[in-house]
């Protein structure tokens, strides 16, 4: 089914705003914890994208049938303590293309890059409970800990946001 599929990098959103906006506005709708509640006006995801990249961020999107369909970013510290580390962030599938390793091809990407950048530790968080913990147990990400309360949903509930990294081999 997703023979077609590819994973590139963007190095500019410009005509990927509205698609990438649209990516995060599904996401959202579905529930997903990424940072925004719904419901998500395009205006406000359309900025949201508008200000991502920089040279210290890595956005990869895959795409179906030259469609983006999910996208993933790495962020690479600049403090000088840190600069052997990168974190992943907002990890996203659209809600029809679940399931079906689009995750798992993003997150690879995502080391491949890590590992040529010459980071030996990635971390990233997210929500307890969340499908996407069980795809980062299987990538051998493991589980710091937790933070409760850490993110709120649109009914107002508070959940708890668990704290993963992996140590990569660089050389």
């Amino acid at each position: 089914m997703f023979n077609e599929l590819e994973i590139e990098q963007l190095i500019s959103i410009g005509e990927h705003t509205e698609e990438l906006s649209e990516l995060l506005i599904q996401v959202v709708e579905d529930g997903g914890s990424i940072g925004f509640l719904p419901p998500l006006e395009l205006v406000d995801a359309m900025n949201y994208w508008e200000e991502v990249l920089s040279p210290n961020v890595h956005l990869f999107v895959a795409k179906r049938n030259n469609r983006i369909i999910g996208s993933i970013q790495l962020h690479m510290c600049t403090k000088l303590n840190g600069l052997h580390r990168a974190e992943i962030v907002k990890l996203m599938t659209n809600p029809h293309y679940r399931r079906n390793g689009i995750g798992r091809l993003l997150m690879e990407k995502a080391e491949e890059v890590a590992v040529k950048e010459k980071k030996s530790l990635l971390i990233l968080d997210t929500r307890e409970g969340d499908p996407s913990n069980l795809l980062y147990n299987s990538l051998g990400y493991i589980k710091a800990g937790k933070i409760p309360n850490y993110v709120k949903s649109v009914n107002g509930e508070l959940h708890g946001t668990n704290i993963y990294y992996k140590e990569i081999n660089i050389f």
